[in-house]
């Protein structure tokens, strides 16, 4: 069912719209204003799908409507309906967020196709909301410790910038879920996150993989490859694990982040990218830089910022909150009751040394929750977590 506001002050129009919707689609439902003041306000207290908007109106005009309920942050398109426009105004409603003009009378086919459009549109925008919610709780950050607080301080402060970040810390600390988070409050999060795994890509592909590559260019290129900075034009490029890119790779990263170009390989022609860079690794590359594994150009080109996350062992204080996060997931993804873990339990969990951090921890409570009684208690955290 589709609900749907009628602003209109003629009621002989307003009327035949609803005919017409409401032969439509029998679970169409119509409300109707009859100008432009109350239509806004029924905007404003309820949630339409669709806005049907004459534009001569008294009291206040469709433009006006059109205007505020644009500021308002209506999800509903709305289609503005006159029977003294031109070409003009037409062009004006659409900068102003229309999501189209029909000149009245109306040719029914045309505002029948442009109904059914506007309303399969408003769909997929929430679709998309929801989509967009259910990518954020994978990516949730739990926790309330000092350091994990540190952590997500720091990435509200430099989320909003274009400043590249380098993530640091060990193996199943979260670093992927802070290049997420960095990537959804940047003003970049209309365009991808394109991630690359530095580790497991060989090391004569890396650089098709980041750069792209013409047909012929390789034994296996056997059509041209677009590569992730190009990919990720306008949006973000997180390259994982990247203490692990060969030298003839970061070389051409360097050049990249300098000169805002590309080339792919097999090319002689330079592509230009616009591309937000966020690096993380496991390995303490002034070390790297030390034994000659690493480039310090590049180092200090990635590390203009630097989030340090913490392993689990240093936040030991966030374990009841991760295990409370993990056992609604897991149980959900099997399709098994919630277990509660006693305090014992919980307090075993904590002084448990996790050298593979939250991922660890992950594995453990599935573990747990599969084979464990109906509420774990300690002795099931003896039996199942062992090194």
């Amino acid at each position: 069912m589709a609900n749907i506001l009628i602003i209109e002050d003629e009621a002989a129009i307003r009327r035949v719209l609803g005919k017409i919707l409401a032969e439509e689609n029998k679970s169409f439902k119509i409300d109707e204003a009859e100008n432009g003041k109350i239509g806004f306000d029924m905007i404003k207290n309820n949630a339409y799908d669709l806005v049907l908007c004459d534009i001569k109106m008294p009291v206040m005009d469709g433009i006006e409507v059109l205007e505020k309920a644009v500021a308002l942050g209506t999800e509903a398109p709305i289609i503005m309906i006159s029977g003294h426009g031109d070409v003009q105004t037409a062009v004006d409603c659409l900068k102003k967020g229309a999501y189209d003009y029909i000149a009245k009378p109306p040719d029914l086919n045309r505002l029948l196709s442009t109904v059914r459009n506007a309303l399969d549109r408003k769909s997929l925008v929430v679709e998309n909301k929801v989509l967009k919610k259910k990518i954020s709780k994978n990516y949730e950050m739990i926790g309330e410790s000092p350091s994990i607080l540190a952590v997500k301080e720091m990435i509200e402060k430099v989320a909003p910038t274009d400043a590249r970040v380098l993530i640091t810390g060990p193996n199943g600390s979260g670093k992927e879920l802070v290049s997420h988070w960095l990537h959804q409050k940047s003003n970049r999060n209309k365009a991808p996150l394109i991630e690359v795994n530095c580790a497991a890509i060989p090391s004569e592909l890396i650089e098709s993989e980041l750069f792209g590559h013409k047909k012929g260019s390789f034994t296996s290129a056997v059509s041209d490859r677009k590569g992730k900075f190009e990919l990720a034009s306008g949006g973000t490029l997180f390259l994982d694990e990247i203490g692990d890119m060969s030298l003839s790779a970061q070389a051409k990263v360097l050049r990249a982040l300098q000169e805002g170009k590309i080339t792919p390989v097999g090319s002689s022609k330079e592509i230009k990218v616009d591309v937000r860079v966020l690096a993380a690794t496991n390995k303490n590359l002034r070390n790297e830089i030390a034994e000659g594994n690493f480039r310090e150009d590049l180092y200090h080109r990635l590390s203009v910022i630097l989030i340090e996350v913490p392993g689990l062992n240093d936040r030991r204080e966030d374990i009841p909150h991760l295990v409370e996060h993990f056992v609604e997931k897991i149980t959900k993804e099997h399709g098994t009751a919630p277990k509660k873990f006693n305090a014992n339990a919980l307090k075993l969990l904590q002084a448990y040394d996790w050298t593979g951090n939250i991922r660890e921890l992950r594995n453990i409570l599935e573990r747990l929750i599969i084979l464990g009684s109906a509420e774990i208690t300690e002795e099931d955290v003896k039996r199942y977590v062992s090194k």
